[in-house]
């Protein structure tokens, strides 16, 4: 090699270490609680995401007081949490499907836009009153708009979920996970106690334009993120695809046994969340504020929750832990039921929220894990589907059954019947007993 060779390949070497250095110090600047920020890609995601779930939180607040507005009924509320995630239940997996073979970005584009202009359609005709001062939109029309959205939500979920892993290096997924659990949540505090505000000063349509315009943040961050995409060359069709992830999952007796689990909370434990402006206006007999600070109490447990994963990192004995605190959620649901106390009844849900946050951590962080990268689109549409779908279900169960029985005997008895399932699955199951 010539004297200018060898100067050339020095800088060439000197360069590398530069960046190198400059690369460990750009890391070094965040801590281990938020390190999964330090990937510039799931910065902009985790941010746009943030505020456009504080927006979604201000429209469920607001969609549920809308609601007591028109009808003053428990079953019309399950009826609209109903018709909002029903269709998880069945339009999720084909997600999951076009997740593992078309460019995750691009559809989350266009699913993200779908749901901006909903939003703005909501609000459009939540708007107009009539002579009594209340709105003119009927309830069926709060019902469609909630079908459509839960459609698109559907086909957004897959992708979401499998797109993190693409934006973090692999040491940093369980901090991602846990760090986009807590925007989640963190949300769950801003949205209600903004939405309860917002609702007093613009009325229930403010609070659905508002969301619509929080969609921009995260469509803004998706124009920007780049990441490398696996190559597609499946021919397979989509019913084979299917298969093939059922297969994959039966033949794993942990997921199998997660998956099973995840089914309990959905149909048996979420649903509560739809009753929470039912036990905030008849029970706790509070306004429209009262409702966001409970919800917030709520949320911020499950931040706590949150951040207790990214603090700790990696968690030991998930089978254990998420057993003992789906207990412990269950029975926070079982006593906000028969509290007719505000106070007791925030305490309970920050119990709730914190304990709900960590068991719902051990099942996406084993199941992101556990599966590879070519079935992950499809693994995580089966986890969204018994996760979002089955909630639809156990809300229309509790609303029928609220007809005919006390809302907060039924709520209580589903919660008492999850505790027995989840006693059930840990002494019976060798596989969950074993998920470290």
């Amino acid at each position: 090699m010539t004297p200018g060779g060898e100067a050339v390949e020095k800088k060439k070497v000197e360069r590398a270490d530069m960046v190198r250095m400059l690369a460990a110090e750009k890391k070094s600047k965040y801590p281990p609680a938020v390190r999964a920020l330090r990937n510039r890609n799931f910065r902009m995601f985790w941010s746009g995401n943030f505020l456009s779930n504080i927006g979604s939180w201000m429209e469920n607040v607001a969609r549920g007081w809308l609601v007591l507005l028109l009808t003053n009924s428990a079953f019309w509320l399950g009826f609209i949490g109903f018709a909002g995630n029903i269709p998880f239940l069945f339009f999720t997996l084909f997600g999951g499907v076009y997740a593992d073979r078309v460019d995750k970005r691009r559809l989350l584009l266009v699913t993200q836009t779908v749901m901006m202009v909903l939003a703005f359609t909501l609000a459009a005709l939540a708007f107009f009153k009539g002579h009594d001062g209340k709105p003119l939109i009927r309830v069926w029309e709060v019902a469609l708009i909630a079908f459509l959205n839960g459609v698109t939500m559907s086909m957004n979920a897959p992708s979401y979920q499998a797109m993190v892993p693409k934006l973090v290096e692999r040491e940093d997924l369980t901090n991602a996970i846990a760090l986009n659990s807590a925007q989640f949540n963190m949300s769950r505090i801003l949205g209600p106690t903004l939405g309860g505000y917002a609702m007093a000063i613009f009325g229930v349509a403010g609070n659905f334009f508002l969301n619509g315009l929080s969609f921009l943040a995260v469509i803004f961050a998706l124009t920007k993120i780049r990441y490398p995409e696996l190559e597609r060359t499946t021919s397979e069709s989509v019913w084979t695809s299917l298969r093939a992830g059922f297969r994959y999952l039966n033949n794993d007796k942990q997921m199998r046994v997660l998956m099973c689990m995840t089914a309990v909370v959905s149909f048996l434990g979420i649903p509560f969340i739809m009753f929470i402006p039912y036990f905030a206006k008849v029970q706790l007999q509070t306004n429209a504020s009262g409702l966001g600070w409970l919800m917030a109490c709520s949320g911020l447990g499950a931040v706590l929750g949150a951040m207790t994963v990214a603090v700790k990192g990696v968690i030991r004995r998930r089978g254990k832990v998420l057993t003992v605190c789906g207990i412990v959620f269950f029975c926070a649901i079982i006593g906000i039921c028969y509290s007719y106390h505000f106070a007791l009844s925030a305490g309970l849900a920050l119990v709730e929220g914190y304990n709900g946050i960590l068991m719902i951590s051990c099942f996406n962080v084993s199941m992101q894990h556990l599966s590879s990268d070519e079935m992950r689109g499809r693994m995580m549409s089966i986890y969204a589907t018994s996760f979002l779908g089955l909630p639809p279900l156990g809300s229309l169960l509790a609303g029928e059954l609220s007809r005919h029985a006390d809302t907060g005997h039924v709520l209580a008895g589903m919660a008492g019947v999850a505790i027995l399932s989840f006693v059930g699955f840990y002494a019976g199951s060798p596989a969950l007993r074993g998920l470290d």
